[in-house]
């Protein structure tokens, strides 16, 4: 891993830099508020008021909702996240409403119209047991008749997986390069590693962050199973990144990234 001379490196996780991980992963986030609308719209028989983001992370999405009106509450495990989101909900004037907690393994005493976890987070459970008990806890917070839109970036099994992934973002004076790269895929234990870095330049200087994500895997059938397993749900669709409403997907063997939309039943 190449590096320029003269700026620092850091190993650290980036979710304890909040305020570059809302840059970094901060581009789609129109697309993905407009894609979370039209699901409510298009998919259920009311409209929805209360949103729900499990790993909410900095909270660029239930802000962005709120300013459209919604009811909005966050879950993250990181408590830096869950700082940067609630002082930017206070700032702006709305309720300090994230809080720090496991999404494999949560309560809350109100429930939601519709929940949403669209990049891929999930994928931090990293067993059976865990991502089925995420799901039956969100049967519990999701009314019937209620969504959960499920971001998941799936294991091709008739094609090579992608191994690489880079893109930047800036705001202000502030850039970030990131780049993202595959370490080991374990096909036993379904644990990938992935190494990630930001290379950030700001007016005052240039930082590396390097970090290691182990993320579960999936495979299209697996994940089936896996929803079927927490009774609570149906899949009732899928679409891409792309957030296309008029294009709908089939998900087969050279599928990757995925958006399951899946209602809470009766």
């Amino acid at each position: 891993m190449s590096q320029p001379p003269d700026v620092e490196t850091i190993n650290e996780s980036i979710y304890d830099h909040p305020k570059y991980y809302d840059l970094v992963f901060g581009a789609d986030c129109a697309a993905e508020v407009s894609f979370i609308q039209a699901c409510g719209e298009q998919w259920m028989d009311r409209p929805p008021k209360r949103l729900f983001e499990p790993a909410c992370g900095t909270g660029r999405l239930i802000h962005s909702l709120a300013k459209k009106g919604y009811q909005v509450d966050g879950l993250d495990l990181n408590p830096k996240a869950v700082t940067f989101c609630n002082d930017r909900l206070r700032r702006h004037g709305f309720h300090e409403s994230a809080f720090v907690g496991d999404m494999a393994d949560f309560s809350v005493p109100w429930k939601c119209d519709l929940a949403f976890n669209t990049i891929n987070s999930f994928r931090h459970l990293c067993s059976e047991r865990e991502a089925r008990g995420h799901l039956q806890c969100l049967g519990k917070v999701v009314r019937p008749g209620g969504l959960y839109l499920l971001g998941v970036h799936l294991t091709p099994t008739a094609v090579e997986p992608s191994e690489t992934e880079s893109w930047s973002a800036r705001r202000g004076h502030l850039s970030i390069n990131t780049h993202m790269w595959t370490e080991d895929r374990n096909t036993k234990t379904r644990l990938e590693r992935f190494g990630i870095r930001f290379d950030v330049h700001r007016p005052t200087g240039s930082v590396r962050i390097v970090d290691e994500l182990v993320l579960r895997s999936y495979t299209p059938k697996q994940m089936n199973r896996l929803i079927a397993s927490a009774e609570c749900w149906e899949a009732i669709a899928t679409y891409d990144f792309g957030y296309d409403m008029t294009d709908p997907i089939d998900v087969d063997a050279t599928t990757e990234d995925v958006v399951y939309i899946l209602r809470r039943k009766k």
